[in-house]
């Protein structure tokens, strides 16, 4: 399995069960040497401990070279059969290993599993490059890769050996021999200073605190965010005190709700600084040496940037469109950016004061700025919006667009006590896959959401295995008496995840080789699904005041609704500028090592941001883009070109009913299905029946100042 990164990334690989081998010295007591009993075989994570994880993988990837190599020493000619499937199946124990590992790693860390990875990273990256540069077994692949039209071979099989020998060449197999040994000194590097640069960010992430002492300083803040304060400093052993950290249920209240600017300012300035310190967490010089090995590693494979590179896997192709993209958006987003931060002043001035307005403002100010202007105080969801409840109508969802159920099971292994479990069926009964859910935050878990998986569907001697998903979330804990109450952001965010999740157990792929999303099409199955959120049908079905199971009133959805554009100047433009320095760090022409706080700051003058917003994410804690395993580099910017599918996509349902059976049976085929199996645009254009259009995107920001053309 050449992909190994991209599996890791997705949390999506296939994971068959395999019976203990006898005489393996590994294999004592180890429980990835036995077959798994469990139900639907869930890894029995609590049999697992940390010393299993090396002497398996040290097992796996003797067991994965030794299928190679059986492949490489066949005297037979090579065939689509003894060539690409033999080598599509390739790894499947080191796969069992790896994914449980690293999903671990993301969701329960701790310094021995850091140590580990930093162990096998580069073992890993040796094992990929010593397939991808065995000159014969490449020359296999493309013996079968250029008789591949005379073969008769069915779609998904030709979709194989072209997707496989293009991995070859992409992996470096047309280079020579000095060309090949510098390739593996740049992979073996890359690999651990990604993993050197997620370590960091979430050491400052877990490092910071912000303790209150008195309760004047907690003025403005709902009691909810002051009784989640009390417990984290509860568990900090500062009893009496109140300790606000940097994960977003604590921030980003804090920012919105708290009356003291000075400490807004502290906060807000602790997160932007992460890994930005001088001192052995610094994220400086690690980020400018990853962005240098890339340019260098992409000129060495014949790409003019790194940039080139990954966009030529994607659907936007290269740097060009997605800038074209970015521009066009940039100007109407910025404008409208403008015109708010002139309201938060006037706010701000309204008030009686006259200081200027500063980024850890914006969300205080703005905050007042709706509630007067909307009479809308986004607190006010919190209580109708509980985590089971909210979770029950994202299953309802799933439920009236495609049939399927969710069944809790208590039987089924978890990693941690907050996780739930669900057994997930079709409409017609059948088993479709497992579905994990742990949504709270905790110090061994890393910041986001996402959705991963602990084995991928795929069909193996006949029979179809399907996919154990797991969404991961940091959302607001229970507090007290009180249960999970989520702000409309996490609601949607919950809705999200599952998108994912639904993409992953409605798979249908044969050949896992076959089966590729392009970065910038693997956001709309998620984005599409925050669609239904606020519709009033469902609604009615999981916004339930968790106190008095009184349904949310609908003139507080009016609100909402009258609201969803306020302060989309903000969030576009904070978005934006992200992804422009995603694309400028990866659009360096000369492989050198840049001055991290000088580039950014040209980077962000380029393109005139505003002092008044910080980008999205700073360089020294991007970590969607030179975190180890994370793989959005050059491709941040795809949440918005998939915004663009998912605001037309979304029209379909609009124009024949949000739940109309033909729209979602359409949808499932041809892009949660399908969608890893051909051409992206193909397999978008074949549900909505035309090119995607911008103009519904800028409707739902509120940018239709300067409409653009459509993404094709």
């Amino acid at each position: 399995m050449r992909k190994w990164l991209a599996l890791v990334v997705l949390a999506l690989a296939a994971l068959p069960v395999f019976a203990q081998q006898a005489g393996t010295p590994a294999a004592a007591a180890n429980p990835f040497f036995e077959e798994w009993t469990t139900p639907f075989g869930v890894p029995p994570f609590g049999q697992i401990k940390e010393a299993h994880y090396l002497p398996a993988f040290k097992e796996g990837i003797a067991r994965e070279r030794k299928e190679v190599d059986a492949i490489v020493g066949s005297s037979e000619a090579p065939t689509f059969a003894n060539t690409l499937e033999t080598l599509d199946q390739a790894g499947e124990f080191l796969n069992r290993v790896r994914i449980v590992f690293y999903g671990q790693l993301s969701a329960e860390t701790n310094d021995t599993l850091q140590g580990i990875a930093k162990e096998v990273a580069p073992m890993l990256s040796a094992l990929n490059d010593d397939i991808n540069l065995n000159e014969t077994l490449f020359a296999r692949v493309k013996a079968v890769w250029e008789k591949r039209d005379a073969l008769g071979l069915e779609p998904e099989q030709r979709r194989l050996v072209e997707e496989t020998y293009k991995d070859f060449v992409r992996g470096g197999a047309n280079l020579d021999a000095k060309g090949k040994e510098r390739l593996r000194a740049i992979n073996k590097e890359l690999s651990l200073l990604g993993l050197k640069f997620g370590d960091n960010v979430l050491k400052e992430t877990n490092a910071y605190r912000l303790v209150i002492e008195s309760k004047e300083d907690l003025a403005g803040l709902p009691p909810g965010v002051v009784s989640a304060a009390a417990d984290a400093a509860k568990g900090a052993k500062l009893e009496g005190k109140w300790a606000f950290g940097l994960q977003a249920p604590s921030i980003w209240p804090f920012l919105q709700y708290a009356d003291n600017r000075e400490l807004r300012r502290q906060i807000l300035t602790a997160y932007a600084t992460r890994a930005d310190h001088g001192d052995s967490a610094d994220n400086k010089a690690v980020l400018a040496k990853i962005a240098a090995l890339r340019a260098e590693k992409a000129q060495l494979l014949g790409y003019k940037t790194w940039a080139d590179f990954v966009l030529d896997e994607n659907m936007a192709k290269v740097p060009a469109k997605v800038y074209g993209l970015l521009d066009q958006l940039w100007t109407p987003a910025l404008g409208v950016a403008h015109k708010e931060a002139t309201d938060i002043q006037a706010a701000i001035k309204a008030g009686g004061q006259e200081f200027k307005l500063e980024p850890w403002d914006w969300r205080y100010y703005s905050e007042k700025v709706k509630k007067a202007r909307y009479d809308l105080d986004e607190e006010a969801l919190r209580p109708y919006f509980k985590l089971a409840n909210v979770l029950d109508g994202a299953f309802y969802v799933a439920n009236r667009l495609y049939g399927i159920t969710f069944t809790e099971r208590f039987d089924i292994p978890k990693y941690h006590p907050d996780v739930r479990t669900f057994e997930v069926k079709d409409a017609d009964g059948s088993h479709l896959g497992v579905f994990l859910c742990d949504y709270f935050p905790r110090p061994g878990k890393r910041g986001g959401a996402w959705s991963g998986g602990y084995r991928n569907q795929r069909f193996k001697d006949g029979k179809d295995i399907r996919p154990i998903v797991v969404n991961v979330g940091n959302f607001s804990r229970p507090t007290g008496d009180t249960p999970a109450l989520l702000s409309l952001e996490e609601v949607e965010t919950l809705f999200h995840e599952l998108g994912h999740g639904l993409n992953a157990l409605f798979s249908r792929v044969h050949y896992p080789g076959a089966a590729r999303i392009p970065r910038d099409f693997v956001e709309l199955p998620s984005q599409i699904m925050e669609n239904w959120v606020l519709e009033p049908e469902v609604l009615k079905v999981y916004a339930k005041h968790w106190k008095t199971g009184e349904t949310i009133p609908a003139e507080l959805i009016a609100k909402v609704d009258r609201a969803r554009k306020f302060n989309q100047g903000f969030a576009t433009v904070e978005y934006l500028a992200a992804s422009y320095l995603d694309m400028d760090w990866h659009t360096l022409s000369q492989p050198r090592e840049e001055s991290t706080t000088e580039f950014e700051n040209a980077s962000m003058a380029k393109i005139h941001m505003m002092p008044e917003i910080f980008v999205r994410y700073r360089s020294t804690y991007f970590n969607h883009i030179f975190g180890g395993g994370t793989g959005y580099s050059s491709g941040y910017y795809s949440y918005i070109w998939a915004e663009v599918l998912d605001a037309d996509a979304f029209q379909a349902f609009k124009e024949k009913g949000i739940f109309d059976q033909a729209t979602a049976k359409s949808f499932r085929t041809n892009v949660l299905e399908r969608g890893r199996l051909g051409d992206a645009m193909e397999m978008y254009r074949r549900f909505r029946g035309h090119e995607p259009s911008v103009g519904p995107l800028l409707a739902k920001r509120g940018l239709t100042e300067a409409p653009i053309p459509g993404i094709q």
